[in-house]
């Protein structure tokens, strides 16, 4: 089906397959829990939600030993439910887990990333928890990730990334990965950055990045080997195939990166090309107008994505947010 998401992920997979690759994937996601209900949090109108645990212990034994039972049970349904879980940890916020997934093949690595999204949710509303994937769900807390990981092979199993030879051990091949999903991140960051929500993550200041930028080892550039700029929010079979066909294009075409950034890359100022679609309808429009979106992902594929993008945000300026209401509604 040429609108279906994971229709998507395998014709960009498929193309890998023609020039030769087979592609490897992991996602990592976090999301916090509370102990709140589905009626609960109706009731409170999503104010005042209590969080598991509070305070902000990133990799703590503590809080994982307390719910230790929670952790192996979630450990075990994955191994069951074929998501095996490679890390499972507490990140720095009130109630937030991180986990990293098992990478395998890249159709296979989305579906454990939709699986372990619906399923830890399953699981924790058995417990009497609600699990969230939102982007940024509080104002006072830094945003979600749900980072990608990717490697192509060769027909013998050879990583197409690594060249000692080269600065970073970043082949030729791995640098034009880079400077395509650097080139055409701007253009289908719809793609990642799916919800109106997904934007207020993308905001200096929070670990989350705000231009097409990459780095070594830094977490303030969207790219950093992984792909830095998705969150929690994420459906990860358009989210990869937005990663992977971008750093696909990007090897056909030889399109050379930008420098590293060094340094903190909230602070520097960068190309506007390299600038990142403020909000979801800028976004939407821009993978519209993008050829390389279309010879990748198809024509109906990015025109249906699009539209329903843009029907999301429409939505939402139908509301009326508990900030305007404070901002305007005595003083204007």
């Amino acid at each position: 089906m040429p609108r279906c998401p994971r229709g998507a992920l395998r014709r960009v997979l498929a193309r890998a397959a023609d020039m030769g690759y087979a592609v490897n994937a992991a996602a990592e996601f976090e999301f916090f829990l509370f102990q709140e209900t589905p009626n609960s949090v109706r009731e409170k109108g999503y104010r005042q939600l209590k969080t598991m645990t509070p305070g902000a212990f990133g990799y703590s034994l503590l809080r994982a030993s307390v719910h230790s039972e929670l952790y192996h049970e979630l450990l075990s349904m994955a191994r069951t439910m074929r998501f095996p879980i490679e890390g499972l940890h507490t990140e720095t916020g009130p109630g937030v887990l991180e986990a990293a997934l098992n990478y395998c093949d890249a159709l296979e690595a989305a579906d454990r990333a939709a699986l372990f999204k619906t399923f830890t949710k399953v699981l924790a509303q058995r417990h009497g928890l609600m699990a969230t994937f939102m982007a940024k769900w509080s104002n006072s807390v830094p945003g979600q990730s749900g980072h990608l990981h990717i490697s192509l092979r060769g027909k013998n199993g050879e990583s197409i990334f690594h060249d000692a030879s080269k600065p970073h051990d970043m082949s030729d091949a791995m640098r034009w990965f880079i400077g395509g999903q650097q080139a055409l991140m701007p253009e289908i960051l719809s793609m990642v950055a799916c919800t109106v929500n997904s934007y207020s993550r993308l905001v200096p200041g929070y670990w989350a990045p705000t231009s097409a930028t990459w780095g070594i080892e830094n977490r303030t550039t969207a790219l950093r080997v992984e792909y830095r700029i998705a969150a929690a929010d994420i459906n990860p079979y358009v989210a990869l195939a937005a990663a992977i066909g971008s750093g696909l294009w990007g090897i056909e075409h030889h399109i050379e990166p930008d420098a590293p950034i060094e340094g903190n890359a909230y602070a520097q100022e960068h190309p506007q090309i390299r600038r990142l679609p403020a909000t979801l309808y800028e976004a939407a429009e821009r993978l519209i107008a993008c050829e390389p979106a279309r010879a990748l992902f198809g024509d109906a594929f990015v025109e249906q994505h699009a539209a329903t993008r843009q029907w999301e945000e429409r939505e939402f300026r139908k509301a009326i947010t508990d900030w305007e209401l404070a901002r305007y509604f005595e003083i204007i």
